[in-house]
């Protein structure tokens, strides 16, 4: 693997240094960063990591890791995937497995003719303190 030199700065990266520039040059003292560089800042720190990015963008390493970290809570991981009943029913045995971000799991094995209701089971799952 390749290792890139320090002064190598992807090209995105570069740019958005650029308007952090152009933003300090003109803004008034004492001015907060706007939200739409922050926002841009943590998406390049979750492309080429957040100690390359907040270096180039002479950011606070703390301010944008925790920024970083906030981001990815917010973000839902998961995807909805719908199970057409007759796509089940072909199967003569298959597993189901749901996971929440607390690490909880509910694994159901399906065999056979007999489907259960899956959407009930899923509903008990996601609504469960």
């Amino acid at each position: 693997m390749r290792r890139r030199k320090q002064s190598e700065v992807p090209a995105p990266l570069a740019r958005l240094g650029q308007r952090f520039v152009t933003w300090r040059k003109t803004r008034s003292p004492g001015a907060r960063i706007p939200t739409s560089l922050w926002n841009s800042a943590v998406k390049m720190a979750a492309k080429y990591g957040v100690s390359p990015t907040a270096r180039v963008l002479r950011l606070d390493y703390y301010s944008l890791k925790k920024r970083v970290d906030e981001s990815s809570c917010s973000v839902p991981t998961s995807t909805f995937v719908e199970l057409p009943s007759a796509a089940l029913s072909v199967s003569s045995e298959c597993v189901i497995e749901w996971e929440d971000a607390t690490g909880a799991r509910m694994r159901v094995y399906v065999k056979g003719q007999n489907v259960p209701d899956l959407l009930a089971l899923s509903r008990s799952f996601w609504d469960a303190d």
